[in-house]
């Protein structure tokens, strides 16, 4: 089986994978799983370890660290607006 193959599962000879170990090792680190099959078998599948996923922060953990203002979504006035406009 060609080793460019895109596919989120690349099935691979156990004799395949034993010449050319670190680029199969490659493919798996690059999120691909690959199923090794001897005789046309699947006999093991490689999977890419999935780092543990980042935890979200708890709401509010800035509470009380700043205050908005009263006026905060109040329209902007003419001379900031034209600033932004570059005039």
């Amino acid at each position: 089986m060609p080793i460019t193959d895109k596919s989120p599962v690349v099935q691979v000879n156990v004799d395949d994978i034993q010449h050319d170990l670190l680029t199969y090792l490659q493919l798996v680190e690059d999120g691909q799983t690959l199923v090794i099959v001897k005789t046309g078998k699947p006999i093991a599948e490689i999977k890419p370890v999935l780092s543990n996923p980042k935890k979200l922060r708890p709401f509010g953990l800035c509470a009380g660290e700043f205050t908005v203002p009263d006026d905060f979504d109040d329209p902007l006035s003419e001379r900031i607006l034209q600033e932004f406009e570059g005039k």
